[in-house]
């Protein structure tokens, strides 16, 4: 199989990696990619977001399979026009990325569906937000109704701040999402889905604020790790039948059937799971901690499921142990980060490229907000995080910051259900 990976983020390095790993895959292709894709995958600079140009590479390089990474090229059709173009492709319709792209719309199938999720209501006119936001509280939880790449969401017990944010999201014309707060500790829980037929991957956990002890702003994530250990016996198993399942089977119904990667981001209350929301992609960085243990071939799992015969699959393999991801950002990354320093010693395949770009001189700089994934795999959750922060103590980046908790509380039992 010849297989093209669309994106350029840690993401789409840990998925090029693992496709590299698989026997059954002869190349791997990435477009655009980025320095660290380069060194497992031949690149392409073209935009992923252009569905015309990605049929034509996928056409002009014959192609057996077409990977979309990012939830934007999915909400706005590329995975359509592969396979329309006749190409395999890895990744929802437009219509089914909805479940990502619009939280509205995946609010009312998991109503249609009878999956637990938060109260909500959304606001469309500064008009009624007031009146709006006294329904909710005392925490508040404010989310842009569309994509916001992991940031556009406030979770805060302070109305002001839960006025500002919801003001400037209505301010740059997307409506709002107020929801109630839910309890018990997030899971995020990636399952490969083909109509009715969803098959589970490791639940992972998240890490969204900037600052450890879960403080200041939301970002796109700054580390995870895989498997929970606190995570109740029979957990995956209950998602999968109460949550994942009857949403697929509604969309199903609906003639939107999902086929690609579904991702469940989950509290795990003490009623049982409920969904904070779904992504329509695979989670960055939850991927780089859960594809470091996948033993089973990456491309034969996702061709299966882009070709419908994913219940035939074999069941997936898993290597022991823990694995966890620690992100390193740029300087004052969330905010407008700063671009352009030199990094150094970021070779090998425990260290994953978000945010990029080779200098003409060679060099490779920072290009983005979070700049590298590092990955670390051991016999346990403990050894996991010293293997991640032992390899991260040899990458320099001027400015360069991270979370020093990341898995810190399953380690010490401090989380439960």
């Amino acid at each position: 199989m010849r297989v093209l990976v669309i994106g350029s983020g840690a993401r789409e390095h840990a998925l090029a990696l693992a496709l590299s790993r698989d026997p059954g895959v002869t190349a791997v292709l990435a477009a655009p990619g980025n320095p660290g894709i380069a060194n497992v995958a031949e690149l392409f600079p073209v935009d992923a977001a252009s569905a015309d140009n990605v049929v034509a590479l996928a056409t002009a390089q014959k192609v057996d399979l077409v990977v979309i990474g990012p939830e934007v090229p999915l909400v706005l059709g590329v995975a359509d026009a592969v396979r329309a173009a006749g190409i395999p492709c890895f990744g929802p319709s437009a219509a089914a990325a909805r479940i990502e792209g619009s939280k509205a719309f995946a609010k009312d199938v998991m109503a249609a569906a009878g999956v637990r999720t938060a109260h909500s209501e959304v606001v469309d006119t500064p008009a009624t937000l007031d009146e709006a936001l006294d329904r909710f509280g005392p925490t508040w939880v404010v989310k842009d109704d569309g994509l916001a790449a992991g940031k556009g969401v406030v979770v805060t017990t302070d109305r002001a701040a839960a006025r500002d944010h919801a003001a400037e999201i209505l301010e740059n014309g997307h409506p709002v999402l107020l929801e109630s707060f839910l309890d018990g500790p997030e899971v995020s829980l990636f399952c490969l889905v083909d109509g009715e037929t969803v098959v589970p991957l490791l639940p992972a956990q998240d890490h969204k604020r900037v600052g450890e002890d879960d403080t200041g702003p939301n970002t796109g994530g700054m580390g995870a790790y895989t498997p929970l250990p606190w995570l109740p016996e029979g957990s995956v198993e209950r998602i999968v039948s109460e949550v994942v399942e009857p949403v697929a089977a509604e969309m199903v119904r609906r003639g939107c059937g999902f086929s690609g990667l579904l991702y469940a981001g989950l509290a795990m209350g003490a009623e049982g799971p409920a969904v904070v929301e779904f992504n329509c992609r695979f989670g960055d960085p939850e991927t780089q901690a859960v594809l470091a243990l996948l033993e089973s071939p990456l491309g034969e799992a996702l061709k299966a499921v882009a070709a419908g015969t994913l219940a035939e699959l074999p069941p997936l393999r898993w290597k022991d142990g823990a694995a966890v991801t620690v992100v390193l950002a740029a300087e004052y990354y969330p905010s407008t980060p700063r671009t352009g320093d030199v990094i150094t010693g970021a070779e090998g395949d425990t260290v994953l490229h978000a945010g990029t770009k080779r200098r003409e001189d060679g060099a490779l700089v920072s290009a983005g907000g979070r700049v590298l994934s590092v990955i670390g795999v051991g016999a346990d959750l403990a050894s996991a995080r010293e293997a991640a922060y032992d390899r991260l103590a040899d990458v320099k980046l001027p400015g360069g910051h991270f979370r020093r908790d990341i898995g810190l509380a399953a380690v010490e039992g401090r989380i439960s259900v």
